[in-house]
């Protein structure tokens, strides 16, 4: 696999990767703000205009012409919203791409933004608020971050609140997008089975016209967590939903990011895991029980997740500690069979989320809108195979800091 980048007068970046076998494209536009870009008074601004943005632009002139005119061509189009990013993507045969630059940037750089669509997309919103916060092993993450990253942007749920959503203005919309929707601020990634000649010149021909802007300033995190932290929600449910975390894991772009991503393979990635062994299958006190690191640009934290029976939360904590703690001071032992078996599962997952053209475009957008730089995936296999064991011990010693841990609850009994 190859990638070719380019500049376009503007300064909006340009990220193209042929893939001649394929018969699909994915074209994606990356912005460069997240909720963490966000102030409280218009918090869930970011996700909630990656719903407007389909609400149509001067061409396509409401919902259903923009899904008309991708449905078409037999495309699928959707979007995006994290604490860093927000993107837009459309999938589409090869040759019918110009028509997704077309939609693209017409509902990127013409959004009509009506004031009837914004009052009605708010009722959806709301309900997608409440879908999370029925769904306890998806809220759980938000309560999680929120005493993490507290009194910080980065705590900040994505959705917004639903006070913070019905708040909504379209002056706040419009607001935000001249802040942030700008040339310099944005990236646009095209994977798939069409030349890098051709995706640049339809890049310069859709969204030649973004003007450059002022890049805004982010709040970067500091971390003063000197002991440990917990926070509980009360829910009438039957499990209680669990997260234990620990500051300090690397942000994006380190050079430890492959030791830490071998270190929570062996720890809690797939069935053959420590956790899933010791929670699972030895004790029975879970079925879903998963690790997993989370960078951003400036910080990161490593957690487990769990969903168990309310009298066993505190066993079930206990055991993942355990298992934490035991691999740093290296009472549990790795074994070179341990290490190479996470490495193997490290590069085989890889290998197997770059089957189509949109994860592609994704892996290959991500970075390089972050970090300004991306990579191959033979820098990712050459990474993976140089960790050794006692980088991953100390990691593990690094990363598992008691004053650091944080966990949080929902669930029907106060932990």
């Amino acid at each position: 696999m190859k990638y070719y980048e380019k500049t376009l007068k503007n300064s909006l970046g340009v990220v193209a990767v042929p893939l001649p076998s394929f018969e699909s494209a994915t074209v994606t536009v990356w912005v460069k703000t997240g909720s963490r870009n966000e102030n409280e008074k218009i918090s869930g601004v970011s996700h909630f205009l990656e719903h407007m943005a389909f609400k149509g632009g001067k061409k396509y002139k409401n919902a259903k012409a923009v899904s008309e005119a991708i449905d078409s061509i037999g495309g699928e189009f959707n979007a995006g919203t994290s604490k860093e990013w927000t993107n837009y993507y459309v999938r589409v045969r090869s040759e019918r791409l110009e028509k997704a630059f077309d939609v693209l940037s017409d509902m990127l750089l013409d959004p009509v933004l009506r004031h009837s669509d914004i009052e009605r997309e708010k009722g959806v919103v709301v309900e997608e608020i409440g879908m999370y916060e029925d769904t306890p092993m998806r809220k759980i993450w938000d309560v999680f971050e929120q005493l993490i990253y507290n009194g910080h942007d980065l705590g900040r749920d994505i959705s917004g609140t639903k006070e913070t959503v019905k708040g909504l203005s379209r002056e706040d919309i419009s607001k935000y997008i001249n802040r942030h929707y700008y040339a310099n601020n944005m990236l646009v990634t095209v994977a798939g089975g069409v030349s890098e000649k051709k995706i640049f010149s339809l890049t310069q021909k859709y969204f030649s016209k973004l003007k450059k802007g002022d890049v805004q300033k982010t709040n970067l995190f500091t971390d003063n967590q000197g002991k440990p932290q917990t926070k509980s929600i009360q829910k009438k449910i039957e499990q209680t939903h669990l997260i234990l975390g620990f500051l300090g894991a690397r942000k994006i772009g380190h050079e430890e990011r492959y030791i830490e991503g071998v270190l929570n393979t062996i720890l809690g990635k797939g069935m053959s895991s420590r956790l899933v062994t010791e929670v699972r299958e030895k004790r029975g006190l879970a079925y879903a029980v998963k690790s997993d690191i989370d960078p951003v640009t400036d910080t990161g934290y490593f957690a487990v997740y769990a969903g168990v029976d309310p009298k066993k939360a505190n066993e079930t904590v206990k055991v993942i500690l355990d298992q934490c703690y035991g691999l740093a001071s290296k009472k549990y032992k790795i074994s070179q069979k341990e290490l190479d078996k996470a490495k193997e599962f490290l590069k085989g997952h890889f290998a197997l989320a770059l089957e189509d053209t949109r994860s592609i475009s994704s892996f290959i957008g991500y970075e390089k809108l972050l970090i300004g730089k991306t990579r191959l995936p033979k820098e990712v296999y050459d990474g993976v195979d140089r960790v050794t064991m006692d980088q991953v011990y100390d990691a593990a010693k690094r990363l598992f800091n008691p004053n650091k841990l944080n966990t949080a609850y929902i669930g029907p009994n106060k932990t």
